[in-house]
């Protein structure tokens, strides 16, 4: 008999009550299916429980357990529909398309749950969720109870004890399951992509683009690595007992930078400040898109710039709608969406770019440099044979974002590159569209630190937060000398040379973890002198209104 059973069966159970015998194996099936099913089977087989019981006990356990879930389930996605934003998510289209599929072929999904051991909660759970309908529900996963209940007894009957033995291997094989379900979810999108396995080149190099993503961090989707970030951050919030406390760390910005500040806003206040080191920026505001034109071309003409010229939202991450235009005609895709402001900046060509990320105690008399970002932008060169798609697929790091790359670029996609011709990929300094980044330490000087503290502090309620900046000469960035600020990012700003593919992923933790640390300590000590934190509410609202905006951007460039 299973340790697991024999744990917990008294000594004296073959002579309790057949309804005391049900009942606790009835609720023995809440703790672990397929263990109870083992040792009643056991426990029958030996004699010191009848068939009957044994048999009838778990079936109604197990039964009973999975309308509790998906009950539960069922209860609670009632509840969230009633929610405002959940009420909008759980009716949407997706939604929807997900709760048609689920009611055609979920029912072959609950008959394998059975069968796959920790498949079974997340199915019932989905199930409630979509709002299964209730009859057949109970029909299939009945079945499924009965047929496995029955296996189960005919199993035992037939190994005997052998059976605990080789299920404890079993379970024990966990790794070996995940193995296998992440080959499967490797599997199912690589089969998203059907088109591609008739040309078997193409297949191969979307293949090594999923893989690839998965085994370089650098390229992990948010909600993974984010995971021990957010953990942190919690922790801290618990420490100084507030979880906004870093929309305090720059009373001068709003939500101290956290999320939705304007950019604009920042710019003008360093044209202001530094005007020798700041890209000048005017906002292009308008009703309509013909009112929103007149008043590029206006101060086209009053500030003498000439193309090309950066056309991006005043509201936005991560480089989202960031635009280089090079003629009018460009200009007015840039302004077409309504619903949000944009900012015409004037171009920098650089070529290269840096992000400095800043900060300074509030009691201390001088800041410092806490790291910097040598951003390099990838390039490709044609040959005469092969389109722009190829040399994407065919370059060892371009082909894991590819993605990116075909909406940036839609009309050349197919376009075979001359011999020679050189195309950049990316023109806004972000990692998420294409940059690659990699630590600039060897950028860092007393000079540069100087000149940033210099304009930092003269920022009205400034602690921390990165720069972004374009220049020409390496020896002149060094000496604080010839740069231009394109953006200055506040609190939520990254230090993002954690990005560098030399830098382990516990490089990069402990880079972020000493950041916030810092962020933590400036809120703190500037709530100390009265500065007051954004409630969560605000932040949430932010934080919806800037995604929501996203949505409007057209791909960066």
């Amino acid at each position: 008999m299973p340790d697991e059973i024999a744990d917990w069966v008294p000594a004296d159970f073959s002579r309790w009550p057949a309804a005391k015998q049900a009942v606790l194996i009835i609720l023995s099936t809440f703790v672990s299916e397929d263990f109870t099913c083992i040792g009643a089977a056991l426990l029958a087989g030996v004699g010191a429980l009848p068939q009957w019981i044994a048999g009838t006990s778990v079936f109604v356990g197990i039964w009973l357990g999975d309308a509790l879930l998906y009950g539960l389930a069922r209860g609670a996605g009632l509840r969230l529909r009633r929610w405002g934003w959940l009420r909008r998510r759980l009716n949407s289209p997706r939604v929807r398309e997900a709760e048609t599929w689920f009611q055609k072929r979920g029912w072959a999904m609950l008959w394998l749950c059975r069968a796959i051991p920790g498949a079974r909660l997340p199915t019932y759970l989905a199930a409630g969720v979509v709002r299964l309908p209730v009859l057949r529900f109970l029909a299939v996963t009945g079945a499924a109870a009965l047929l496995w209940t029955a296996a189960i007894f005919l199993v035992v009957a037939m190994v005997g004890v052998a059976l605990g033995d080789w299920l404890r291997r079993f379970e024990d094989g966990f790794w070996g399951l995940l193995a296998i379900a992440v080959l499967l979810f490797f599997g199912i999108r690589l089969l998203q992509r059907r088109p591609l396995l008739r040309n078997r080149w193409r297949f191969w190099k979307a293949s090594q683009a999923i893989f690839g993503r998965w085994s370089r961090w650098e390229f992990w989707p948010a909600w993974l690595f984010y995971l021990p970030v957010v953990l942190d951050y919690l922790r801290l919030g618990l420490l100084h007992r507030d979880w906004t406390l870093p929309s305090a760390a720059n009373p001068g910005m709003e939500t101290g930078g956290m999320i939705g500040e304007s950019k604009l806003a920042v710019l003008k206040t360093l044209q202001r400040i530094a005007p020798d080191f700041t890209a000048e920026a005017v906002a292009v505001s308008g009703q309509s898109l013909a009112e929103r034109r007149a008043a590029f071309q206006r101060l086209m003409a009053e500030r003498r710039w000439t193309y090309p010229v950066v056309i991006k939202p005043d509201v936005g991450q991560r480089g989202s709608g960031v635009r280089k235009v090079a003629n009018l005609a460009e200009a007015e895709e840039c302004l077409k969406a309504d619903g949000f402001l944009r900012i015409a900046q004037r171009y920098i060509p650089g070529p290269r770019e840096a992000g400095i990320f800043y900060y300074r105690r509030p009691e201390e008399p001088k800041g410092r440099i806490f790291a910097i970002t040598h951003k390099v932008f990838p390039k490709l060169i044609g040959d005469g044979r092969r389109t722009l798609r190829e040399l994407i697929q065919n370059d060892e790091r371009a082909t894991l974002i590819a993605s990116v790359y075909r909406c940036r670029f839609p009309a050349q996609w197919n376009r075979v590159l001359a011999a020679g011709e050189r195309v950049r990929l990316v023109e806004a300094g972000n990692h998420a569209q294409g940059c690659v980044f990699k630590d600039g330490a060897f950028l860092y000087s007393r000079q540069l630190e100087e000149r940033v503290d210099n304009i930092s502090r003269q920022v009205p309620g400034f602690y921390v937060g990165r720069y972004d900046v374009r220049y020409e000469s390496e020896s002149l960035l060094r000496a604080g000398k010839e740069f231009q600020i394109v953006e200055l990012n506040g609190a939520s700003a990254e230090a993002t040379n954690i990005y560098d593919p030399d830098h382990s992923l516990l490089d990069a933790y402990k880079i972020l973890h000493r950041q916030w640390e810092i962020v933590f300590a400036i809120g703190a000590a500037n709530r100390k002198k009265g500065a007051k934190t954004d409630s969560l509410w605000r932040l949430w609202k932010a934080w919806r209104r800037c995604r929501n905006l996203s949505k409007r951007h057209l791909p960066a460039d």
